[in-house]
Parts: structure tokens; sequence; C-alpha cells
């Protein structure tokens, strides 16, 4: 699976996984353990996700298509549904306590890079 570098406010978030096919988008997270600190998954398109059957709590920020943040959901436990509302295109998932520090807000940038 391709990798991408995150960033917001100039600052680093995390090098995430992307998941842009059928299969890699409908299993995203689920079979692993966790997420180490500095990792993600990129789902796109996505407009909702769901933990069901997960082991872990996640951050996740919804983007719209200029990937900028329609919405930031922390500490989402898992057997949780959530959707990102009006305008979200993609997901970013991150381990849980990732978004803390970053003070992201709808309309905030997020820089994604290839590599």
């Amino acid at each position: 699976m391709r990798e991408v570098s995150v960033s917001a406010g100039g600052r680093p978030l995390c090098r995430a996984e992307v998941a842009e096919n059928p299969l890699t988008r409908s299993v995203g997270l689920l079979g692993r353990k966790g997420l180490a600190a500095g990792r993600g998954l990129w789902i796109k398109p996505c407009s909702s996700i769901h933990t069901l059957f997960m082991r872990f709590t996640i951050d996740v920020l919804y983007l719209d298509r200029q990937n900028r943040v329609v919405k930031a959901r922390r500490r989402m436990r898992p057997f949780r549904m959530s959707m990102g509302g009006k305008g979200a295109h993609s997901v970013i998932e991150l381990a849980a306590g990732a978004l803390d520090g970053f003070d992201l807000a709808p309309g905030d940038q997020v820089e994604i890079g290839e590599g």
C-alpha cells in the first residue's frame, strides 16, 4: 500500500497508508491490534466510518476534496459509528491522542505529500 506524509499547520501529523480501492477501504484498520504513534490510514473516498470489531481507540479527521478539515473527532472508541457531515470526502484515522496539541478546526488546511 502506498504511503503519504500528512502535516497540519506546518507540523508533521503522521505517515499514512492510503486505502483507495474497494478492498483496502472496506478492510481499513480491522484486524490490527493498534496504530503506532505517528502512523495513520487515509481512506478516500470516504465520508463516514465505523469502529465495529476494532480493538482500539482512534482519532479521526474528515477532509473535503481540497484536504481542508470538515470535522475532527478525538478518541473514538471501538463499536462506534461516525459521519463526517456535509462536504466530507476522505478520512484520516490516527492513533488515539494524535490530534492532541493540534488545534484543528473546520476549514483548516491539511497538507498531504507523496512519499
